[in-house]
């Protein structure tokens, strides 16, 4: 009887482990394949893949992820080498492991550059136009930003319309209001790569008032909020 509840007390510590993994599963993960950088972020449920060679935009693909024995799989919103593939899911080999990703033989490691308060996944819900913020309301086309270990991502896309329409990420540090941007990819213009971008930022529960000076030098002002339940996350309290 004894020997029964101890297999059972190690099945439930073994169990909750893994639930308590999965709520954790939140990461930045590299690898250098020749001159491609292979970046991937996952963050509250939602996952980024990016190529970029150091001063040369590739491509990304991502969308709500999640884990399986064998894999984690990606329920693709947006591609922009393989729009086809917006809608299905996209199974993967990559294995959670404490310090990386492991995919057959390849190791992408874990770029830990510490966790942040504005770590998570954002939508944009506000702009300021002249002296008056608009709402920006929820649709099928979106602008979301992936925020994690010291790594973040912007993306514009449609997933209803497969469309497409931008991206751009890097390094990030946010502390004592302010938020400094590293860009290591960008889209739209691959001469941005290098550029340190500085704004002023202030998180107010679930949304982060995002001012400042836009890459091209445009004054903003942003309201983004922490996107909610629909990747099986619970808004952070």
């Amino acid at each position: 009887m004894k020997r029964i509840y101890a297999i059972m007390m190690i099945l439930l510590f073994s169990v909750t482990a893994f639930a308590q993994g999965e709520i954790q599963m939140n990461g930045a993960f590299h690898r250098k394949d020749g001159n491609v950088n292979h970046l991937w972020l996952l963050s509250d449920g939602y996952s980024s893949y990016i190529t970029y060679e150091d001063n040369k935009y590739l491509g990304t693909w991502g969308g709500p992820f999640t884990m399986k024995a064998d894999g984690i799989e990606v329920k693709v919103e947006y591609n922009d080498l393989k729009p086809e593939e917006i809608g299905t899911v996209k199974k993967t080999n990559a294995v959670w492991k404490p310090k990386f990703l492991e995919m057959g033989s390849v190791k992408m490691d874990r770029m830990n550059l510490g966790k942040q308060d504005l770590d998570g996944l954002w939508r944009i819900t506000g702009r300021k136009q002249g002296d008056k913020v608009s709402e920006i309301p929820v649709g099928d086309r979106k602008t979301i930003k992936i925020l994690v270990d010291g790594y973040f991502q912007w993306i514009a896309i449609n997933p209803a319309e497969k469309g497409f329409y931008g991206t751009g990420g890097g390094k990030y540090v946010f502390k004592d209001g302010k938020y400094t941007e590293e860009i290591l990819f960008f889209s739209r213009d691959n001469s941005r790569v290098g550029a340190k971008l500085g704004f002023d930022g202030k998180v107010e529960g679930n949304n982060w008032n995002h001012s400042g000076l836009s890459s091209k030098g445009d004054p903003i002002f942003e309201v983004w909020s922490r996107d909610k339940t629909q990747y099986g996350i619970e808004l952070r309290k």
